[in-house]
């Protein structure tokens, strides 16, 4: 690769810059372009109805500004415009945004396609980067300001001889501001505010894109501040951003921006926009919330977000998008999962506020359920199948099934090269511990008292399909029945675990037990049973740990 044709952004000659000790107290003021430079960017332009629903949308989300697209560019567009303002689509608290090139037959066009909305936004622009005034306009900057002034002058006239009550403001876009220079750029913006004259009570909106991302996220915000500072009608407009992602740094660009004195932020849902796409306003918003910050936008279903996005534009959103991604509150590795499930036990204790490793929010704040939160594959340990048994199933493994059973789904879903689904789990769990009745099945057992402290039982079981009975002594139920079949198998049996629980709540609630049993100076061996009596449970799974015993002495 011939990285030697290519120059470094120069540093913006800022001294003391402030915006890297700020943090963000606030959601910024929000402007969406999903139909302006995110319908742009389509490969196939939305149609008629798939704006209205996607204007619409925008509106119930939150959104107080939409630009609506470039009405002096088509008839479509303009169309558009006056059914959404004939029709009385656009509530009051709702500003329609449109841009405009500073020519007076396209600011005439645009101020027609305007008139009668409750709220509007004129956004002139002019391109004043160094590049686009030798390359594509062959100007210097006295031409390039005399453009922006002239379009300047324009509007205010013609707002000035508008009676409709049309609440109208103002937009100045120094576009490519990211590639001029930022002494120019405050030249440019004033010479403009020169004109309208803003005021505190009525301020105009300075919009300062990143129209191609020409360098990291600290100099765009270097060159905010500059402009923020320097520029003298600060107290009397509405500073604006406007990132694009060619470096993929979209997001932290509208960050810094924020933090070096940008009230305003332009983006699109996803980031969708021209090349690799805009400032994305969902993560942005997201990124506030998790935090603490109200994002003022309503995210809390973003289930229906995406579908309306992806019918609406076509696009797919990617399962690892941030926030919104089917996949991004899903954990897959071991380690990982052992750690939800550790932190998802600990909220318990303090439900009001979040803290669970690996998941920064709770994935019920957008709408998401905790079902798909941990997945099991080849790269999952014993923590994410035990979350996902006690999750489906009410099953809360012990840790020494927690270490054996993992081990097992490691391996069956190694050998399938694929995902092993919590039925297929729950499954497997069964077939491998539950109530194995293989070579023994128990039939019946009573048991009797013979004092405190010792009791003796007597079973029929099937071996083989042949009904055999044993007895045994011991301190307790259990203890007697390994003494009765150590008997029959020729090997003196201890249980070194138990546990039991209700798999439900209620009265006719399933009991499950979990028993490891050790052979006499050999082998540890792990069996559950299911039963509606604690006692029963407790018996099969003494019988399926036998049993898996045997299975385990036959293949070695």
């Amino acid at each position: 690769m011939n990285y030697s044709r290519y120059s470094r952004f120069p540093a913006v000659a800022i001294q003391n810059r402030q915006w890297p000790s700020k943090q963000i107290e606030k959601a910024p003021i929000w402007c969406s372009v999903d139909l302006r430079d995110g319908n742009q960017a389509l490969e196939i332009p939305m149609n008629l109805s798939q704006k209205l629903k996607f204007f619409q949308f925008l509106v119930d989300i939150g959104f107080k500004t939409i630009e609506i697209g470039f009405p002096a560019a088509s008839d479509t567009e303009f169309d558009f415009c006056r059914y959404l303002i004939d029709n009385h689509l656009i509530p009051k608290d709702v500003a329609i945004q449109v841009p405009t090139q500073s020519r007076e037959h396209i600011i005439s066009r645009t101020m027609e396609a305007l008139r009668g909305a409750p709220r509007a936004v004129v956004h002139l622009y002019n391109s004043t980067s160094i590049l686009q005034r030798d390359v594509v306009f062959n100007f210097d900057q006295k031409q390039c300001i005399d453009l922006a002034v002239s379009g300047a002058k324009m509007i205010k006239d013609l707002i000035a001889a508008d009676h409709s009550d049309t609440e109208w403001i103002m937009e100045y876009s120094a576009e490519s501001f990211s590639g001029t220079e930022s002494d120019f750029a405050v030249e440019i913006c004033d010479a403009v505010l020169d004109v309208w004259q803003p005021t505190e009570a009525k301020k105009a909106i300075i919009n300062l894109p990143n129209t191609v991302e020409m360098a990291s996220p600290n100099v765009y915000a270097d060159q905010v501040e500059y402009y923020c500072t320097h520029t003298k009608w600060r107290a009397q407009t509405i500073v604006s951003i406007h990132p694009h992602n060619d470096r993929g740094t979209a997001v932290a660009a509208s960050e810094m921006g924020v933090l070096a004195g940008a009230d305003r932020v332009e983006g699109t849902l996803f980031g969708n926009g021209e090349r690799t796409g805009n400032a994305d306003i969902l993560t942005i918003g997201m990124n506030l919330f998790m935090h603490g910050i109200d994002p003022v936008l309503d995210f809390s279903d973003i289930n229906q977000i995406i579908e309306v996005y992806e019918e609406c534009t076509n696009l797919k959103v990617p399962p690892r998008h941030p926030w919104a991604g089917k996949l991004v509150f899903t954990a897959f590795s071991g380690s990982h999962q052992d750690a939800i499930k550790k932190g998802m036990t600990k909220m318990k204790g303090h439900p009001e506020h979040w803290e669970v490793p690996y998941l920064p929010i709770d994935p019920k704040d957008v709408g998401r359920s905790y079902d798909p939160i941990i997945r099991i594959n080849s790269q999952s340990g014993k923590g994410g199948v035990a979350f996902i048994l006690e999750a489906n199933f009410g099953i809360i493994l012990p840790k020494s099934f927690q270490r054996d059973f993992g081990a097992i789904c490691t391996k069956v879903s190694d050998v399938r090269q694929s995902e092993l689904l919590p039925s297929e789990i729950f499954k497997l769990f069964d077939d491998t511990y539950v109530n194995v009745v293989s070579p023994f099945t128990l039939k019946s057992y009573r048991e009797e008292s013979l004092d405190d402290n010792h009791v003796t039982v007597q079973a029929s079981l099937l071996k083989d399909s042949e009904l055999i009975q044993i007895s045994g002594e011991g301190n307790g139920l259990l203890d007697a029945f390994c003494h009765g079949l150590s008997k029959v198998i020729g090997d003196a049996l201890t249980i070194t675990t138990y546990h039991e629980h209700a798999m439900q709540s209620g009265s006719d609630s399933a009991a499950i037990t979990y028993v490891e049993i050790q052979r006499l100076g050999d082998g540890k061996y792990l069996g559950a049973g299911i039963s509606s009596s604690v006692t029963k449970s407790s018996l099969r799974a003494v019988v399926s740990a036998v049993n898996r015993m045997i299975a385990d002495m036959a293949n070695n």
